[in-house]
């Protein structure tokens, strides 16, 4: 049976450390506060100008292309997985394949916020086991930092997260039970709005009151975006702390045991769990309720905050650079974020 293997990974943070000492310059919390809550110490943040969700995907790409032993020229389709696109449209898939200076292929673009780099790992999966592409790069990019409210208004989620990028190339392996075993993708829009980014958007801020009202010529002029959303911070990320922890610390460990249970295997065959970083707290609980050792769990969100999409391929790529992960080991990745959604990959390294 035709699976797809992880045959390069790499991944890229900025150069720019954000302490949290340094953000007491911007808002009112303290080092203590963002620690208890999060576990976070520091983070990294892109050049203002300088650096873009693509040039940092181009970075993390170039070095999983070079570990694959391959050159640009030889991928044959791109997932590019962000919820911070360097434009509202097009999305970041066609502006790295032109950057790399790779040929005409077909370029994905994922929208699936923390979540999204298992989601495109998972699509990339198929077109590998159909023997459609042998050779797919699969990104996870995110800049922040340009749209966070660097006030003690928007302290609860600014000092969260965090910037950066990770990549694996994929390519189809004939070896017995190597390579991605299965990958299990999950939603549940019931509370989409308890973690999202308002505007811009085509709701034209009545989702809450009345989705489907009338507006006259005045108001159209301002239904993308208008000061009024911006009075109201509808132009920054919003989120229900509480709930989204409440419902993620319920559905990383069913997915993981879903992926085991798929596998005939358990928790206790799992070598390391490489969760999405978005919560030291949440990362804990999740190991506690799969009664993992420390050993078995890698953790990166102290360093780097949470950077969504890029979460999981960084940690991956950490931990595998660190000899945390060996041929033959069974790794598992877990991920839950906005929409919400969740998903899960087992992999026979």
């Amino acid at each position: 049976m035709q699976r797809s293997k992880i045959a390069g990974i790499g991944y890229y943070v900025p150069k720019n450390v954000f302490t949290n000492e340094d953000l007491k310059k911007y808002m009112d919390t303290s080092d203590e506060w963002i620690q208890e809550r999060t576990g976070i110490k520091e983070r990294r943040y892109a050049d203002r100008t300088g650096e873009t969700t693509t040039t940092m995907g181009v970075e993390a790409a170039a070095i999983a292309i070079e570990r694959a032993g391959i050159t640009p020229q030889d991928i044959d389709f791109i997932v590019f997985a962000t919820l911070s696109p360097d434009y509202y449209f097009p999305g970041c898939g066609v502006l790295l394949q032109r950057a790399m200076k790779m040929k005409e292929i077909g370029a994905l673009d994922v929208r699936n916020q923390c979540s999204g780099f298992v989601y495109a790992l998972s699509v990339a999966d198929q077109f590998i086991k159909t023997g459609m592409y042998k050779n797919i790069l699969v990104v996870g990019a995110e800049k922040h930092s340009f749209g966070l409210d660097f006030s003690t208004r928007g302290r609860n989620i600014s000092v969260i997260f965090g910037d950066g990028a990770g990549a694996v190339v994929l390519q189809p392996t004939q070896k017995d039970g190597q390579g991605i075993l299965s990958t299990h993708l999950h939603s549940d829009g019931e509370s989409a709005e308890i973690l999202a980014m308002y505007n811009p958007g085509t709701h034209a801020n009545h989702w809450v009151t009345d989705p489907v009202a009338k507006f006259d010529e005045a108001e159209m002029g301002q239904m993308f975006m208008s000061h009024a959303m911006i009075d109201d911070a509808q132009n920054f990320p919003n989120m229900d702390g509480p709930s989204v922890f409440k419902k993620a610390i319920v559905k990383m460990p069913e997915v993981v045991h879903e992926a085991l249970t798929a596998n005939g295997l358990t928790a206790a065959d799992i070598n390391i769990l490489i969760p999405h970083q978005a919560n030291l707290r949440i990362a804990q609980f999740v190991q506690q309720k799969l009664q993992l050792r420390d050993d078995q769990v890698y953790n990166n969100i102290q360093k780097f905050g949470n950077t969504t999409a890029a979460s999981v391929p960084i940690a991956l790529c950490e931990a595998w650079e660190q000899g945390k992960i060996k041929e033959g080991d069974l790794v598992c990745l877990a991920a839950f974020g906005s929409g919400f959604t969740w998903a899960g990959a087992l992999i026979r390294w």
